[in-house]
């Protein structure tokens, strides 16, 4: 995240400032009167305020006397933590004259996806920022690509993102993969990163997220779900054959609605997943989220394969091109990934 200055206003400039001038604070993220989970995305902007030239914006809760301010800024693009409850964000900006507007926000922060981890959970934090990173071209998808890789310290949220520019022909989808843990015995998996996407998003067709892993009888499962550009919606991964004789496939989880092209571009969005599975490999789905919202997958499919790996946890972050050619370019942050 950018490094902004962060102001305590008095009480007394706060009362002032709570009442609106004319409204020039659009709030893209939360919606009003919405269900969240902490943390969430504040994307906000405002060019004028009472004909003014907005120099600076901010943000505060409920009547805390204590505001954000970003100066020199006419938007927002935040990750913001607050309790669990029904609070009011109050959105605002300032022209150069001394105009203030504000936008408030009606939210109820709940406990959100995080909830179904156990404090046991082992956790593999900021994933991201590893070494080892690899990539290469999807030979399932047809066409071709090339991928280019690095850290980044602008979009990020708190440190450092990694920068994924996908460059294709023909729908090509370019793979990114890193082995982080050789944990055999874990049977659950929480899937929890952010992704930034620019006006290249046009160019998307899928965004993928995987997590594979060795079983301890030396078959290994493989798990993913991706937005479907072509579909809009969210599919899972299953192996509609034997591990011996293997025949992978995207399932479409019908009553649900995903296009990454629809995502809102130049801001954060958090996609988190929640997969488990047996000693034979069957997989569990039990839901996917995106920005907090929950999309129930509830399905249990064959994800067992005969690969010979050995032992190994590794997650992948792919990259589908839509056209004939064109490149995207993409950013995940905070990538943590909890086995218990």
């Amino acid at each position: 995240m950018n490094i902004f200055s962060r102001l305590t206003l008095s009480s007394s400039v706060i009362l002032t400032l709570a009442v609106p001038a004319l409204a020039g604070v659009t709030v893209d993220s939360p919606v009003n009167n919405t269900d969240v989970s902490s943390p969430f995305t504040l994307s906000a902007s405002a060019s004028t305020c009472s004909s003014q030239n907005v120099a600076s914006m901010g943000y505060s809760f409920d009547s805390s006397s204590d505001t954000t301010v970003f100066n020199n800024k006419q938007s927002i693009d935040a990750t913001l933590s607050t309790s669990n409850g029904t609070h009011t964000l109050h959105v605002k900006a300032w022209g150069d004259q001394g105009s203030s507007c504000v936008t408030d926000v009606t939210i109820t922060v709940n406990a959100g996806a995080t909830s179904v981890i156990p404090s046991s959970a082992d956790p593999v934090s900021a994933i991201q920022v590893l070494s080892g990173w690899q990539k290469g071209h999807d030979t399932g998808t047809s066409g071709t690509s090339s991928g280019y890789m690095t850290l980044v310290s602008s979009p990020t949220l708190y440190g450092s993102s990694r920068e994924f520019v996908t460059t294709f022909t023909d729908n090509g989808g370019e793979r990114y993969s890193l082995s982080f843990s050789d944990d055999v015995d874990a049977e659950n998996f929480f899937y929890d990163g952010w992704i930034y996407l620019t006006s290249s998003a046009s160019n998307l067709a899928n965004l993928e997220f995987d997590i594979n892993q060795t079983m301890p009888n030396g078959q290994t499962v493989l798990t993913g779900v991706q937005c479907s550009g072509w579909s809009g919606t969210w599919q899972y991964t299953a192996n509609e054959g034997s591990a011996s004789s293997a025949k992978p496939t995207w399932v479409t989880k019908s009553g649900t609605s995903c296009n990454p092209q629809k995502w809102s571009q130049y801001t954060w969005h958090h996609v988190q997943a929640y997969i488990s599975r047996d000693s034979s490999g069957s997989v569990t789905y039990h839901s996917v989220w995106l920005d907090g919202g929950e999309i129930s997958l509830n399905a249990t499919v064959n994800g067992a394969f005969d690969l010979g790996w050995g032992p190994v946890v590794n997650t992948q972050f792919q990259v589908d091109g839509r056209g004939s050619s064109g490149h995207v370019t993409a950013y995940l942050d905070e990538l943590q990934i909890s086995m218990w």
